[in-house]
């Protein structure tokens, strides 16, 4: 493992602690990537899972299987992080390149 692996992330302490930012490390050298564009997210009253694919035909009903390629299985207090990130990231985008439509029909350019 190399260093430059190697990176850290600010995370604030809890309001009622008086320590400075901690650093939390992490070793992202064994990360594989993969692109979806599609999603479920199913779960349990203690887990949540979420299974990521490629869905080959985006507009309309898919003739044919969805492949999940990953899930993530995490407990609702990650999710919760997660969820929040992600609004900010995402807000952080559309202040800088407009509002994402999620509707692909409005998307899509007939001819």
């Amino acid at each position: 493992m190399s260093n430059d692996s190697v990176q850290s992330v600010n995370e604030p302490q809890s309001e009622s602690q008086n320590d400075p930012v901690s650093q939390i490390q992490f070793d992202d050298s064994r990360v594989s990537a993969t692109y979806a564009n599609f999603c479920r997210v199913t779960g349990t009253p203690e887990e949540l899972i979420i299974d990521f694919g490629l869905n080959p035909q985006p507009v309309g009903i898919p003739s044919t299987p969805i492949v999940v390629t990953e899930r993530i299985v995490t407990n609702f207090y990650t999710a919760k992080r997660m969820l929040f990130a992600l609004q900010a990231t995402i807000q952080r985008h559309e202040q800088v390149f407009g509002v994402l439509e999620t509707d692909i029909q409005k998307r899509v350019k007939t001819q």
